[in-house]
C-alpha cells in the first residue's frame, strides 16, 4: 500500500502558508506516494482545492490526520492535533522545540517520530532541507519593504525639479541569511547600507553586496553558523561603536536571532533616544524578545519620534513563495526518509538523528530530553 502523506490546514492565527504546493504534490504522486490535503489548506495564497488535482481533498481534519503515515505542517501542532495523529506515524514541521515541552510527551506517548525543522544540522548536505534559511531569506526581503512603508522618506536618491532628495541610510544588524537578503534588498532600493555582525567572517559577504561592514574588532564565531554570546567587556565595546552607526541611520533592520534562545539585546533605549526623529527600526527578532530593548511583538511603538516595529511571522506575509520554498525543503526531507517506496528512519544519518525529537516511544533528542527531565523534576 502506498505511503499516505497528509497536509492539514494551518490553525495559527494569520498564517497563510501551506506545507505543500500543487507542483510538489504532483512530484510526490509521480513517486508513488498518496497525498491528502485538507480542504481550503492553500486558499489564502491562491491555491484552490481544484489546483491540487493529483491530491485527495479531505474535509474532516480528524480523518485526515488519523489516516496519515506522514503529516507535514508549517507551524507546531496543537495538543488537539496530536490526539488525532495516527499511532506510530511521522510528523515533520516547525515544532518550536524549546517551548511548550509537554507536547513532546504527548507525541512520545503516541509513538510518533517527530522531526523538527529547526533542528536540521546546518551542514552542506542539508542545505536543500534547511527551511530556516529559506524562510529567513523571505523575512529579510520583506522587512526592508515593511520598513520603507513606515519610513517617511525615500530610500534612493531622487532628483526632481524641486531639488535633490538624499538617499536614506540603512543599517542591517546581523548578517545571516535574513540580514544578507535585507542588505541586498535595501541596496536594490537605492539606500546607503551598512551591515553589522559580531562574526567577523561575514565581512566579505556584506561587502560583496555593496554595503559597508561595521567592524567592532570582535570575533564571535560560534557553532552551527551562529554567533557565540559576547562577554560583558565585548558587549560594552559593541554598544559604544554601534551607537554611532545607529544614531546615523534612517532605517534599521535587526535580524540577530537564534532558534530556541532569547534574542540578544543589541539596541538599547539610550541608542534609540540618540536616533533622529522619523527613523524606523524593524526588529525581526521580536518573537525571541527582540534585539531592541523597546520592541513589542506585533506592535509598532513610538519612542521619542522613533518608530519600532516588531513583526511576527513575516514569511507568512509572502505566503505564496514562502510555501513554494518550504514545500521544496519538505520534498528533500521526504527523499531522505523514503527509500524504494518504504519509510526508512536511519538513526545513523546525521540529519535524521539531529532533527528527530521523539521516536520509538521515547524522547530521542538528548537536549530536549534533558529539558523535559528538568521541567518534571
Amino acid at each position: 500500500m502506498a505511503i499516505q502523506i497528509c497536509v492539514p490546514k494551518e490553525v495559527r492565527k494569520g498564517e497563510q502558508r501551506v506545507a505543500l504546493v500543487p507542483d510538489i504534490v504532483n512530484r510526490l504522486v509521480k513517486q508513488g506516494l498518496n497525498v491528502n490535503i485538507e480542504s481550503a489548506a492553500g486558499e489564502l495564497i491562491g491555491y484552490t482545492d481544484a489546483d491540487y488535482e493529483n491530491a485527495n481533498i479531505v474535509a474532516n481534519s480528524s480523518e485526515l490526520l488519523g489516516s496519515a503515515d506522514i503529516t507535514l505542517t508549517v507551524n507546531p501542532v496543537t495538543s488537539g492535533q496530536i490526539a488525532q495523529l495516527k499511532e506510530g506515524s511521522i510528523l515533520i514541521g516547525f515544532l518550536n522545540p524549546h517551548s511548550d515541552l509537554d507536547r513532546f510527551n504527548l507525541l512520545k506517548d503516541k509513538n510518533i517520530s517527530a522531526f523538527s525543522i529547526e533542528l536540521i544540522p546546518r551542514i552542506s548536505r542539508a542545505q536543500a532541507m534547511d527551511a530556516l534559511s529559506s524562510q529567513a531569506s523571505i523575512a529579510g526581503y520583506k522587512a526592508v519593504l515593511l520598513g520603507s512603508n513606515i519610513l517617511g522618506k525615500f530610500l534612493p536618491m531622487l532628483t526632481t525639479a524641486a531639488g535633490t532628495i538624499r538617499p536614506s541610510k540603512c543599517l542591517v544588524i546581523g548578517a545571516g541569511v535574513a540580514g544578507l537578503q535585507a542588505i541586498a534588498t535595501a541596496r536594490r532600493l537605492g539606500a546607503i547600507v551598512e551591515g553589522y555582525d559580531v562574526r567577523a567572517a561575514v565581512k566579505e559577504q556584506v561587502e560583496s553586496l555593496g554595503a559597508k561592514f561595521v567592524d567592532i574588532e570582535i570575533k564571535a564565531e560560534g557553532s552551527g553558523g551562529y554567533a557565540r554570546e559576547l562577554t560583558e567587556k565585548e558587549r560594552q565595546q559593541q554598544q559604544e561603536i554601534l551607537a554611532k552607526h545607529v544614531a546615523a541611520s534612517d532605517l534599521i533592520i535587526s535580524t540577530a536571532a537564534i532558534p530556541g534562545r532569547a534574542s540578544p539585546r543589541i539596541i538599547s533605549k539610550a541608542m534609540v533616544e540618540g536616533m533622529r526623529g522619523g527613523s524606523v527600526i524593524v526588529d525581526l527578532a521580536a518573537e525571541g524578545g527582540g534585539n531592541c530593548e523597546l520592541t513589542k511583538l506585533d506592535e509598532t511603538i513610538l519612542h521619542q519620534g522613533v518608530k519600532i516595529y516588531g513583526p511576527a511571522n513575516i514569511p507568512s506575509m509572502v505566503g505564496n513563495h514562502a510555501s513554494e520554498l518550504y514545500a521544496k525543503n519538505l520534498q528533500n526531507i521526504l527523499e531522505l526518509l523514503i527509500q524504494d517506496g518504504e519509510i526508512n528512519i536511519d538513526l545513523e544519518d546525521e540529519i535524521v538523528n539531529g532533527s528527530l525529537i521523539t521516536h520509538g516511544g521515547e524522547i530521542h533528542h538528548a537536549e530536549i530530553k534533558e529539558q523535559l527531565e528538568g521541567v518534571s523534576s
